[in-house]
């Protein structure tokens, strides 16, 4: 592992003009390059100037930021172009604006045209524009959402990726009312525990699988009805899957699905060439559908059913920005349960 603090003004945000009170540059953790086999090699903990919002756009100072596996893939150069480096990594993040607004930042630019235009495809924060394991990030004002009071900054900041696309797998893609049952690939990441946690307060029968005895008992306590090994026999079809794995839970996926279920795909962990099954699809009428992440309605829907419901993200870990190596490192081992929290230096 790679990580190091370093010094540097060549990352992508341009600075704002320097003041006599404030700093010009701050910490981020930034990809300078891209490593398949090992992605924290790619990684640099370094100086860069504070980002300069244009028209329409907010800086927020971050107070919490969360890692996801987007970030490994980010640092294997996989949806990040080599043009582009160094980039600042990150799409998660909870904090505070010039104006004293603590929010939540939508990390999704370009779907809707605010602040990019029309004409501009859809990215995440850190593929094309700067991320937010930062100290500051600049975003499109329409991306910012009012961060509940009953939610602290690293919960918070837990929400907009992972536990965004749970909700929108479990709520929007899939449909699931309450007493439905849902099948859950794989224990401890953070869509999954997020999926056991937001599925369980709904009223569904969750059930898990993990390789893992410690996980399956973890996730029974956060609210799963069943925890079955890899492959494991299940006591009913579910009515639908959520399938972050891939190719090793594929097959399995397709056996416990109800016929007229629907199974939503949100990740390949273990690869994306799983075998089609295609029989199985049309003989019993399956559904298969794509989740990203979500909207940003979804996301106030999701604050919103966090504090109705007094469900609060699964925190692994934290570290502070200047250690996130450590902390990217724990995602990949993939030894985590919940989310490895990022905390600025005066969070």
């Amino acid at each position: 592992m790679a990580t190091m603090v370093a010094t540097g003004a060549d990352s992508a945000p341009t600075s704002s003009a320097p003041t006599s009170s404030a700093p010009t540059d701050m910490l981020a953790a930034v990809a300078v390059a891209a490593d398949r086999t090992d992605p924290l090699a790619a990684l640099e903990v370094r100086r860069v100037p504070r980002p300069v919002a244009p028209e329409h756009w907010s800086v927020v100072d971050v107070r919490a930021a969360s890692l996801n596996q987007h970030d490994l893939w980010s640092l294997r150069g996989v949806g990040l172009a080599a043009e582009l480096l160094p980039m600042v990594l990150g799409t998660d993040a909870a904090g505070v604006t010039a104006d004293g607004r603590d929010v939540v930042v939508h990390g999704v630019i370009g779907a809707t045209g605010h602040g990019v235009g029309p004409d501009e495809r859809r990215s995440l924060l850190s593929e094309r524009y700067p991320g937010t394991l930062a100290e500051q990030v600049a975003v499109p004002t329409w991306n910012l959402v009012d961060k509940p009071a009953e939610l602290s900054f690293a919960e918070a900041a837990c929400l907009p990726t992972a536990w965004l696309t749970a909700y929108r797998m479990l709520f929007v893609s899939a449909g699931l009312r309450p007493g439905d049952r849902v099948l859950v690939q794989g224990a401890g990441g953070g869509v999954s525990t997020a999926a056991v946690r937001l599925g369980a307060a709904a009223g569904l029968e969750v059930v898990v699988t993990s390789r893992d005895a410690g996980r399956r008992e973890r996730a029974l306590a956060l609210g799963a009805t069943h925890a079955v090994e890899p492959g494991g026999r299940l006591p009913f079809r579910v009515d639908a899957v959520l399938e972050t794995v891939g190719q090793a839970t594929w097959a399995h996926s397709m056996r416990a699905v109800r016929p007229g279920g629907v199974v939503v795909v949100a990740g390949a962990t273990t690869g994306d060439q799983p075998g089609a099954e295609l029989s199985r699809v049309f003989f019993t009428e399956l559904r298969v559908v794509g989740a990203t992440m979500g909207t940003k309605e979804d996301l106030e829907a999701l604050l919103r059913f966090c504090v109705r419901s007094g469900v609060r993200p699964v925190i692994d870990s934290t570290v502070p920005l200047a250690r996130v190596g450590e902390g990217l490192a724990r995602l990949a081992s993939g030894e985590q349960f919940g989310k490895v929290v990022v905390t600025m230096a005066d969070a």
